[in-house]
């Protein structure tokens, strides 16, 4: 039994996220590059950019269950990705990133809603955590808008906390 469906529907029309598999690398690979400067503006995702389209379509197929990894799509577009990773159930991190052209639309605010509601109703999520590095602003007001708020400054980036509250897995 599949206890995480493949895709997940978003407040938004046309906007979904559908978890990534090794088909997509290709898609995957040229929407990373194409988005490098924007994705290591503030020091992230240096090892995404650096990863040879071998290594993204090897990272794709080796989903075990250790992450869900899921890409945003807007009508049929791939535009980003949106990661829950089950750290020690009940608590997961939180990942996603979307691609420059995309930001500023509400669309990482749909998306990673979705994936928390999900979290809470699929998985019985009770406290999500994510990291943002220092400078990133959006991304830190974006989290501040669904809830979150800054539990520790790790240096060189805040973490954040949403406590989700018990929930009854359905």
């Amino acid at each position: 039994m599949r206890l995480y469906p493949r895709v997940l529907e978003t407040s938004r029309a046309g906007l979904h996220l559908r978890q990534l598999a090794p088909s997509d690398a290709a898609d995957y690979y040229a929407l990373v590059q194409a988005n490098a400067g924007h994705l290591t503006r503030h020091g992230d995702y240096q090892d995404e950019v650096a990863a040879t389209a071998d290594e993204v379509t090897e990272s794709l197929a080796g989903q075990d269950g250790a992450q869900f990894r899921f890409g945003v799509f807007l009508h049929g577009r791939l535009i980003g990705r949106a990661d829950l990773i089950p750290v020690d159930p009940p608590r997961f991190g939180l990942g996603y990133w979307l691609s420059e052209d995309a930001t500023g639309n509400g669309y990482a605010g749909a998306a990673v809603g979705a994936l928390l509601d999900h979290a809470r109703a699929v998985h019985g999520a009770t406290d999500v955590f994510a990291g943002v590095t220092h400078g990133n602003r959006p991304s830190e007001a974006l989290l501040h808008r669904l809830g979150f708020t800054v539990v520790a400054d790790l240096g060189t980036y805040n973490r954040f906390h949403l406590a989700l509250g018990q929930v009854t897995v359905r």
